[in-house]
């Protein structure tokens, strides 16, 4: 059946992806945190619904087209996980206004809750805290926070953080010191407020890696994850998930044969692959995506070595594979960082069942 589709292509295991889902859930319940799923790599309404458990509620987006479409979906919470600035307060306005639901927004600057307050805007607002990443967000002690908190007033709903710094090691132990750095400094940050009569209701952290693996979430009342949904061979290689976990692929067809080079070449490019290679910090041949085998999902020993913006070029070493992948048939990629794969511009999944869900993409 995938055989015959046009490609490049998104494939999504939706059986692996409801166990993803369904394992996560049962790791936040009994920590008694609500789980906020980031919906930034499948912009899917149909996957966010398996990521909630059919819930409509609470989740992350990092675009402003996202938080549109899943607001029109219905979903009631979302939270735009990224700096907020006064050229998006009409398209805030207007989502929430038009929908109804509830859209978060994020600061880290004094200047930006001053505008905020300023505007007329009436979103909740949580502080984003630097818990030792360095992307966004005022250290757990800084003295803004207190700022900002006064500038906000009755909008102020919580603090959250993000440790990317969990993905600089394929240590367990390494990514659950992480894990407890970030609860601590929102926890830090969350109380300062408190005892200057602030309320602060959501304390929210996140990544797939330090929710897996944190000691202890006392305090935390979220948790934002989402790559667990897809996986890739970045968390594979840091042993986050196995290859079993991975429901994303992408769906190639061999276009060429270079004997002379030693290559093979697919139509699965930069575009559709990206060029991350940051699996290979520790998964050296990951490369850009492993080359499996349509049906069984089988690593066929090969990658992709290099991409052009519509081609990839695998390197072969062994001229049998010419034979074994002959110009026309498909392959199936894994990718080494799902959300900047699935990011390429697809427009929808072809589940491994025949089905085909529909995704929201760019900015617009």
């Amino acid at each position: 059946m995938l055989d015959t589709l046009e490609t490049p292509c998104l494939i999504l295991d939706g059986a692996r992806l409801e166990k993803n889902a369904t394992r996560m859930r049962a790791h936040c319940a009994p920590r008694g945190v609500i789980l906020r799923p980031h919906v930034k790599t499948p912009k899917s309404v149909d996957v966010a619904k398996i990521a909630t458990g059919g819930r409509p509620s609470t989740i992350t987006v990092s675009t402003l087209a996202e938080a549109d479409h899943f607001a029109r979906a219905g979903f009631d919470d979302i939270l735009y996980a990224v700096g907020i600035t006064p050229n998006k307060f009409d398209r805030i306005a207007r989502i929430a206004g038009g929908t109804g639901k509830t859209i978060r927004l994020t600061v880290d600057s004094v200047a930006m809750a001053a505008a905020i307050s300023a505007s007329g805007l009436e979103n909740p607002v949580l502080i984003e805290v630097d818990c030792g990443g360095h992307r966004g967000g005022l250290p757990a002690d800084a003295p803004e926070i207190s700022d900002i908190a006064r500038h906000l007033g009755p909008l102020l709903c919580g603090v959250m953080s993000h440790a990317g710094q969990s993905y600089a090691s394929d240590r367990l132990d390494d990514v659950r010191a992480v894990a407890d750095a970030e609860v601590a400094a929102a926890n830090r940050a969350a109380d300062r407020l408190r005892e200057e009569g602030f309320d602060v209701p959501i304390v929210s952290i996140g990544s797939t890696p330090t929710v897996l693996h944190a000691t202890d979430l006392s305090g935390i009342t979220e948790v934002r994850a989402g790559i667990y949904l897809f996986y890739d061979l970045s968390q594979f290689g840091r042993n986050i998930c196995t290859l079993d976990d991975i429901a994303l692929t992408v769906l190639s067809t061999v276009i060429g044969h270079n004997r002379a080079a030693g290559n093979l070449t697919l139509d699965a490019g930069a575009l559709a692959l990206s060029k991350d290679i940051g699996a290979n910090t520790f998964l050296p041949d990951a490369h850009y995506g492993w080359l499996c085998d349509t049906e069984t999902l089988q690593p066929t020993g090969l990658a992709v070595n290099a991409v052009h913006q519509e081609h990839g070029t695998v390197t072969v070493a062994d001229p049998v594979w010419y034979e074994r992948l002959p110009i026309g048939p498909t392959i199936r990629i894994l990718p080494g960082h799902a959300c900047l794969t699935a990011a390429g511009g697809y427009g929808r999944y072809h589940l491994t069942d025949g089905r085909i869900w529909p995704r929201i993409d760019g900015w617009g």
